[in-house]
């Protein structure tokens, strides 16, 4: 029941997500329907008829909050997966994980609609419209509201800091014009309400006009504020149009070292005209459930779509690593630069991975992780793999050597490529690695446990590999002994073993 109701409200893919989000956009076209009824002109039947719309829309309500209260609960924190910890800190960790992602943009707008179950924010159910919009099946090639929704989370420090900026701003001047005019022939300004309504009026340059300072010290007060709200206007313009103050883009590196991100994909290396690679990231993971950040040392390239994160910084600095939260990381990839020879490529790859490994084995980091922090290096000359293997890379995938291993033996064994090309990649059937099944006893020839497995699940297994030695063993003999907790080998559809 747990998984099922995890399914229903957090990936995507799944058949009974589809069915939860189907319900969802036919309640929000009701409400919505319902809301428009209150602009037709009245007749005789209307009291009858609003107050039966507004019962409806009452039970909608219930049913959204419902809906907000099952996905904030059957939300899991990605750091239970990455960190053993004890039963208070679990506690700790669900319920700050879950208020985390009860106040993301998205969430924080269907808390938003419930709310409107007050009679006085009964015009919140308009905001139910971006429901709507959160699904990518309205756009053909990319979602712009998701893209809003992470630009937003990727200057989430920077929007708090200018609004802190905003709400000090508005504190003092409020309160000090309030105590200067309270008493003073003629002043308007009654109340610490009446004083911060006109601080903010006058930040923000909108200048009603239904309060102003009338003592000769409020109206410096005034001038000060008049001069505050144009510098806070000019931030607010740096942070939405990305052009900042160099203090405020000293805030913007330190932004995703201070979130919460957990479990996430690390590329390093990354460079223009690398789409490829992120277009098969897209193929093999959901990108919205785990995060892909791109950590290069150079400015954002226009190619990198909105859904990945990108962090500038020197992956071969240790300084520069806390940046992307590579302690809290699942994966890291190693991409290797095609600027330059193939040898200078790969020694930045090796001592990019050596910087991570260190990094790592200072203050405990890896020693307080559940299982160890993976890496991928892509190696470019074949006589840098033991390099990059002593260097601490848990696999090199030596692209040139493969491409053109790949070319020569489809000269002679016609339609291997091709074949080997739709196993290797996202497609109908692809190589897995997984865990042989519990039901299964162990140790078992290979054959059985090829023979048990492929009963079970339809999966083609072609070899084995042992956890603790990391040997691998491909189209072993029949005979071979599999020992018990090894990993095996297989051709599917989908994924049908547990990944371990």
């Amino acid at each position: 029941m747990w998984d099922t109701l995890q399914a229903a409200f957090h990936r995507p893919k799944t058949r009974v997500y589809r069915v939860v989000e189907g319900v969802v956009y036919f309640l929000v076209l009701l409400s919505l329907a319902i809301l428009a009824l209150e602009a037709v002109p009245q007749s005789d039947d209307w009291p009858r008829l609003q107050s039966v719309a507004r019962r409806i829309d009452f039970f909608v309500l219930l049913l959204f909050a419902v809906e907000l209260t099952l996905r904030v609960l059957t939300y899991h924190p990605p750091q239970l997966d990455v960190f053993e910890q004890t039963i208070p800190q679990r506690v700790r960790t669900h319920l700050t994980g879950r208020l985390r992602f009860l106040l993301r943009p998205m969430q924080l707008v269907d808390l938003a609609t419930v709310v409107a179950v007050v009679p006085g924010l009964r015009g919140l159910r308009l905001l139910r419209l971006l429901r709507l919009f959160r699904t990518s099946r309205f756009f053909r090639y990319s979602n712009p509201f998701r893209g809003l929704v992470h630009a937003f989370e990727a200057d989430r420090l920077l929007f708090t800091f200018a609004y802190s900026v905003l709400a000090v701003e508005t504190i003092l001047g409020g309160l000090s014009i309030y105590l200067v005019e309270r008493g003073a022939p003629g002043a308007q300004i009654q109340s610490p309400a009446d004083g911060l309504w006109w601080a903010l009026v006058t930040l923000t340059t909108v200048g009603y006009g239904d309060f102003s300072p009338v003592s000769g010290l409020g109206k410096v007060i005034g001038g000060f504020l008049m001069v505050g709200g144009m510098l806070t206007l000019s931030l607010f313009a740096g942070v939405v149009g990305h052009t900042l103050l160099n203090a405020v883009l000293s805030i913007r590196e330190e932004q995703f070292r201070m979130t919460g991100y957990v479990n996430h994909i690390i590329v390093m290396g990354y460079e223009r005209g690398s789409a490829l690679l992120l277009d098969a990231l897209r193929e093999e993971i959901d990108t919205e459930e785990t995060r892909v950040v791109l950590f290069g040392d150079r400015e954002r390239p226009a190619d990198v779509p909105s859904d990945f994160l990108w962090v500038q910084g020197d992956p071969t600095k240790e300084s520069e690593l806390e940046k992307v939260r590579v302690a809290y990381a699942s994966n890291v990839i190693v991409v290797g630069t095609r600027a330059i020879t193939p040898q200078l490529a790969d020694a930045a790859t090796i001592l990019t991975i050596f910087t991570v490994r260190s990094y790592m084995s200072k203050e405990g980091r890896a020693a307080k992780r559940k299982k160890p922090l993976h890496i991928v290096a892509e190696i470019l000359d074949p006589e840098n793999v033991d390099h990059a293997t002593s260097a601490g890379a848990d696999e090199i995938i030596e692209t040139l050597r493969l491409g053109f291993s790949m070319i020569s033996h489809t000269v002679r064994f016609q339609g291997v490529g091709k074949m080997t090309s739709a196993m290797i990649g996202a497609g109908e059937n692809n190589l897995y690695t997984g865990l042989i099944p519990n039901d299964i006893t162990m140790p078992l020839p290979f054959a059985e446990v090829a023979a048990q497995i492929h009963t079970a699940t339809g999966a083609l297994v072609i070899g084995w590999r042992d956890l603790d030695s990391g040997q691998h063993h491909v189209n072993p003999p029949d005979e071979e002994q599999v020992p018990d907790g090894a990993q095996v080998l297989y051709l599917a559809e989908k994924p049908v073993l547990k990944i371990g």
